[in-house]
């Protein structure tokens, strides 16, 4: 891993043990400047990984308590009439002014405030009232969701789970991060401890590269072929959207950024290919009564799919 990454995945690891893999995929998402959903049983540590993200990279942050009385306006903004000027004025919501934007239980938020972030994940801009704002750069949002405890939740739609670029699951901590976390909480607050080891002109540097990193046309030719066999899969009523391949060549190329490289290889693809694609995808009727699971049919297309030379440099496009 970069250097510069490798502090910042140190500095949350003071409050978050155990779980470096979860860590990488989060600042893999960083570095792609996508937007991530935790889903996870309560508990286990998903507000405090997004703050502590917040915190080593020097991010403005701004937390949303999503609840069902949360109005679309208390976050895009609304405008507000001012009688000294005797014009409307806009008002901006808790969307503005926030780098990294953690909406805790977002599940538990009506239909309607929830379609009020479509446009703010996808274009990094609000519409009130027919002006547009911008928000600001970079913007991601973290949020999280419970998968137990159904009692005032609803399923996020379709069209939001697939502005995600991850979705991420943290589990439980083994026997030795337990103990840690349990010993360096005994007489400190490990939050307090966070120090800010990246700053967001260098963050910005490195998102750039990991845009201009090279996908070979092997790569994206794979990529496609993932794709296309979800689409036709007999246990799959809908499958990977044209934008889901899109952020799988994202995340790929950040992948690779993030281990140092300015190439993808077929490991990088496969490394973030079920937390990009599992919440694209939605399986059939026959499949979801067999109990056939989302991962368990996206593995299968990774060992059906043939995959370029994962040690090329050009993605097998010298392989003889």
């Amino acid at each position: 891993m970069r250097p510069e990454l490798e502090a910042v995945a140190q500095e949350i690891e003071k409050v978050i043990a155990g779980k470096r893999e979860a860590i990488e995929k989060l600042l893999t998402a960083l570095l792609a400047g996508g937007h991530v959903l935790l889903d996870d049983v309560p508990g286990v540590g998903k507000t405090t990984l997004a703050a502590a993200l917040g915190r080593a990279v020097g991010l403005s942050c701004r937390r949303i308590q999503f609840t069902p009385d949360v109005l679309p306006s208390d976050i895009v903004g609304f405008s507000m009439y001012d009688r000294e000027r005797g014009d409307f004025t806009y008002r901006p919501g808790m969307l503005h002014g926030a780098n990294l934007v953690l909406g805790d239980e977002i599940n538990r938020a009506s239909s309607k405030t929830q379609s009020a972030l479509l446009e703010a994940m996808e274009e990094g801009q609000v519409t009130v009232d027919g002006n547009t704002y911008p928000l600001a750069d970079p913007f991601l949002v973290v949020a999280t969701q419970n998968s137990v405890g159904a009692a005032g939740t609803q399923l996020l739609p379709y069209a939001q789970m697939d502005r995600f670029l991850m979705r991420l699951r943290l589990g439980y901590p083994d026997f030795a991060a337990q103990m840690a976390m349990l010993r360096a909480r005994q007489n400190a607050q490990p939050m307090e401890q966070v120090a800010c080891v990246l700053r967001l002109e260098a963050l910005r540097a490195m998102q750039q590269e990991a845009r201009a990193v090279t996908a070979r046309e092997p790569i994206l030719d794979y990529i496609t072929r993932l794709a296309m066999a979800s689409r036709e899969h007999p246990a799959l009523q809908i499958g990977i959207s044209p934008r889901g391949a899109l952020f799988l060549d994202r995340a790929a190329k950040a992948r690779a950024c993030l281990e140092g490289r300015d190439y993808v290889t077929g490991t990088d693809v496969q490394a973030v290919f079920c937390d990009v694609c599992a919440h694209r995808v939605l399986l059939s009727e026959e499949a979801q009564a067999a109990g056939t699971g989302t991962e368990q049919v996206l593995r299968g297309l990774l060992k059906t799919v043939q995959s370029p030379d994962r040690h090329s440099p050009l993605g097998g496009i010298l392989k003889k």
